[in-house]
C-alpha cells in the first residue's frame, strides 16, 4: 500500500512539475511575444502547435526532393518534449519559420543537449554560464525574406538577456551529404572560424567529413565560400561564432552538420545592438 501510495504521489508530483513547465513556457510565450511588419514571433503554446512546427520540420528537412504528395508527415523526437518551441508566423497565421531551444544550466550538462549524440563535447563540460541548444531551424521552403532570419536573430537576443545566457550552440546544416560543391565553404571554416582548442569538439558520429584535415592546404574562394554557406550559420560567424574541425554526415536528415558554438560576449557591441533592434 505505501508503494503505491507513493507512486500516486510521484504522478501527482509529475503532473504538477508538468502543469508548472507549461504555465512557464505559456508565461514566457507572452513576454517573448512581439510583432515586426507583417510577422509575428512567439513561443508554441500547445501540441497543436508544436505539430505545426513539426510538420514544417518535416517539409525543409525530409520532404526535400520527394514528390509523393504526402503532406500529413512530421518531424518529431524524443527531445520536442524537452524544448522550448519559436514560431514566426505571417501576420494572418502561416507559419514560415521554426526553431527550438533547449536551456542548460552549465556545461555540466552539455551531454544531456541533442547535440552530444553526434559529438564528443566533454571539453564543454567546463563551461561556466548557461547554454542555450538551437536545434531544427527551419523556413518555409515558398518563403524568401531576410527578414525572417532578423526576426529570429531578434527573439534569440530577447531570450539571451531575459534569461541571461552565456553561449548558444547547435549544428549547422548543409543540405545533403555530398561534400561536392561545399569545398570552399569548409576550407574558410577551416582557416577561420574553427573553435577554441579548450572548446574543441571531438569525433563521436560513425561517418565524418574531417574537412580541417582533408582541405589543409586549400585556399578557399571568399565568394563562392560565403555562397555555399548556410543562412543560419552565416549569421553565427558574423557574430565569431566558431564551428567543429569535421561534419556530420547525417542521412537520416540528408545534411551534413557542423557543430557550432557563440559565445555571447564574444558579440560585437555594434552587432549586438542590431539584434535586440530586431527583437524590439
Amino acid at each position: 500500500m505505501q508503494l503505491l501510495q507513493d507512486g500516486c504521489r510521484e504522478g501527482r508530483n509529475k503532473s504538477d512539475r508538468d502543469r508548472v513547465t507549461v504555465e512557464l513556457r505559456i508565461g514566457q510565450g507572452a513576454m517573448m511575444a512581439f510583432r515586426k511588419g507583417r510577422y509575428e514571433v512567439g513561443f508554441a503554446e500547445t501540441a497543436e502547435e508544436i505539430r505545426e512546427a513539426q510538420h514544417l520540420r518535416w517539409l525543409c528537412f525530409i520532404a526535400r526532393g520527394r514528390d509523393d504528395g504526402d503532406t500529413g508527415l512530421l518531424d518529431a523526437d524524443d527531445y520536442d518534449d524537452r524544448c522550448t518551441h519559436v514560431l514566426i508566423r505571417e501576420t494572418g497565421g502561416r507559419l514560415v519559420a521554426c526553431f527550438r531551444m533547449m536551456t542548460l544550466e552549465g556545461g555540466a550538462q552539455i551531454g544531456e543537449s541533442y547535440s552530444a549524440r553526434y559529438y564528443n563535447l566533454s571539453r564543454l563540460r567546463d563551461f561556466h554560464g548557461r547554454m542555450v541548444e538551437i536545434g531544427r531551424f527551419c523556413i518555409h521552403p515558398e518563403i524568401r525574406d531576410p527578414d525572417i532570419l532578423r526576426l529570429a536573430w531578434g527573439a534569440l537576443a530577447r531570450h539571451v538577456d531575459a534569461e541571461g545566457v552565456a553561449m548558444l550552440f547547435g549544428c549547422s546544416s548543409f543540405i545533403g551529404t555530398d561534400t561536392r560543391g561545399y569545398e570552399d565553404a569548409f576550407a574558410m571554416l577551416r582557416e577561420r572560424h574553427l573553435a577554441p582548442k579548450r572548446w574543441l569538439p571531438r569525433v563521436k558520429a560513425p561517418q565524418v567529413f574531417r574537412f580541417a584535415r582533408v582541405l589543409r592546404l586549400r585556399k578557399p574562394d571568399p565568394r563562392r565560400a560565403m555562397a555555399a554557406m548556410p543562412p543560419l550559420l552565416r549569421s553565427y560567424l558574423a557574430m565569431g561564432g566558431w564551428v567543429s574541425d569535421h561534419a556530420v554526415v547525417d542521412r537520416q536528415m540528408d545534411t551534413l552538420h557542423v557543430f557550432t558554438g557563440l559565445e555571447i560576449g564574444a558579440i560585437p557591441s555594434t552587432r549586438a545592438k542590431l539584434l535586440r533592434a530586431a527583437g524590439a
